[in-house]
């Protein structure tokens, strides 16, 4: 745990604390459908309408925040969209009229979802590449860790009273508006002189990026996937006669998962190659929700959730890495913005999609269909990966205890002449050829005590300066990176 949350900048983790904040009051989209239904006494089909504008609002906010993220900047569009949902939400649990309601819930989906573009270009430009899987990961885990506080709360607080819910929600949502205008500078890079300016980078730009459009294309299948845990497991399982207490119990693991093992997964695959992680991660999504048609009990399904659950935890921060890897400083925004709708659009299409192969063909051809589109996702993964660009060091390799050992340095045509003095020496620099004693003619004596001591001299400042090396280096890009903060 120490290993993990250290070394990140004091501005990840009040970002870190308003996104725990934020997701600790997400109490409207766990009782909405039942604020409506048994509260406010509309049909079943009344809710599904509302529970798609809101989803729907969420896919076009999607890209509007982008391009707010990139003109605006980061700050004020977080600002704006927690604001927004603040407002919005505390709205929504005081209108009756059924016409209102459901435009109040759009807009509450736009500002609720305008806000994840600017965290995550934030949290990019705020924290070293080597770094970056790592703070991803533990957003994505003080997401979850929020989200099943709220769960549980959500339970108690509709009991007593829906109002109080929607109230609670805003109180929270402005709290992190509050921290983010209180302790978060604006982290947008600067301009450099000879940089492509940012208003080159359109969402025309984004769309013509062929490689990047194909991560938003297999990022979709993998969300249509995850969403049946939402969407399609609880109709499967009622239909196979399971108690709404028995899914609880399932879908429960998934929370329980993320918060127990997202950080010591995180230390195993930080530096690991994503592409294999993705096709994993992919391959893993798809079988575990195709095992679910074996199921026969909740024990069973809480063991298919387990499967896909791990293959979550890996592939959130894992593909959010590579969004930023393929993503310009300047244009951050409108590519997070491309990415999220693309979750956005999954929310919207796997309710259709569960219910018409549930109700046509049976719960069993869903999971079948979840395990040939996790399939094509992995192969999709392991095809795109191929053709990336090969990345800098500092973005994919860890830290090297001997960089000396490890890293060849180039070779010179005319080498330039070297100062003999030890203490100007730069170990990190030399190449495991420079450091091999050169052909001594056959009768020459050779003064083996004076390299000996050369050696241990070369040794000693591997030993003690790899770190302080490693760490002028770190710390440099972490400046170029955060500049304009």
């Amino acid at each position: 745990m120490r290993e993990t949350v250290s070394g990140l900048p004091p501005a990840f983790w009040w970002l870190w604390t308003s996104t725990l904040v934020n997701r600790l009051g997400g109490f409207v989209a766990t009782f909405m459908a039942l604020y409506l239904t048994l509260d406010r006494g509309y049909s079943a089909t009344y809710a599904g309408l509302v529970a798609a504008l809101h989803g729907l609002g969420g896919v076009l906010s999607s890209l509007g925040a982008g391009v707010m993220t990139d003109r605006l900047g980061r700050r004020p569009t977080l600002l704006i969209a927690q604001s927004s949902t603040a407002v919005s939400v505390a709205l929504l649990g005081f209108v009756r009229d059924p016409v209102a309601i459901a435009g109040v819930a759009f807009l509450v989906g736009m500002a609720s979802n305008a806000s994840r573009p600017a965290v995550q270009a934030m949290m990019a430009d705020i924290v070293r590449p080597e770094d970056r899987i790592r703070a991803f990961s533990l957003n994505y885990w003080a997401i979850n860790l929020g989200f099943a506080v709220s769960t549980m709360a959500a339970g108690f607080i509709a009991e007593h009273s829906y109002a109080a819910g929607f109230l609670l929600e805003a109180v929270m949502t402005m709290i992190c508006a509050i921290v983010v205008f209180v302790k978060l500078p604006e982290s947008k890079p600067v301009q450099v002189a000879g940089e492509e300016h940012e208003d080159s980078v359109g969402l025309g730009t984004v769309l013509r990026d062929g490689r990047f459009m194909a991560v938003v294309g297999l990022s979709f299948l993998v969300a249509l996937i995850f969403q049946q845990g939402a969407v399609g497991l609880p109709v499967a399982m009622g239909a196979a006669g399971f108690t709404p207490a028995d899914y609880g119990m399932a879908i429960a693991v998934n929370g329980v998962l993320i918060v127990v093992l997202q950080i010591p997964v995180t230390r195993f695959i930080e530096h690991r190659d994503p592409g294999r992680l993705l096709v994993v991660s992919a391959l893993l999504a798809g079988y575990g929700f195709g095992l679910t048609a074996f199921a026969g009990s909740v024990g069973v399904f809480a063991l298919t959730v387990c499967v896909w659950t791990l293959a979550e935890i890996v592939n959130a921060p894992t593909q959010t890495g590579l969004v930023v890897q393929l993503s310009p400083a300047h244009g951050r925004g409108r590519y997070q913005g491309m990415y999220t709708m693309s979750w956005a659009v999954a929310a919207l299409v796997a309710p259709l999609m569960s219910g018409l192969v549930i109700d046509r063909y049976g719960a069993e051809w869903l999971w079948g269909t979840c395990a040939v589109v996790g399939t094509v996702a992995g192969l999709g993964y392991a095809l795109l990966m191929r053709r990336l660009p090969t990345e800098t060091p500092a973005l994919t390799t860890p830290a090297l205890t001997t960089p000396a050992l490890t890293t060849p340095a180039p070779v010179l045509a005319h080498p330039a002449p070297v100062d003999p003095a030890p203490a100007t020496l730069a170990p990190a620099t030399l190449a495991p050829a420079d450091l091999a004693p050169a052909p001594v003619p056959a009768g020459v004596a050779v003064p083996v005590p004076v390299v000996e001591a050369s050696a241990a001299v070369d040794r000693a400042d591997t030993d003690t300066g790899a770190g302080k090396g490693r760490a002028s280096g770190r710390g440099g890009e972490g400046r170029s990176e955060v500049s304009a903060s």
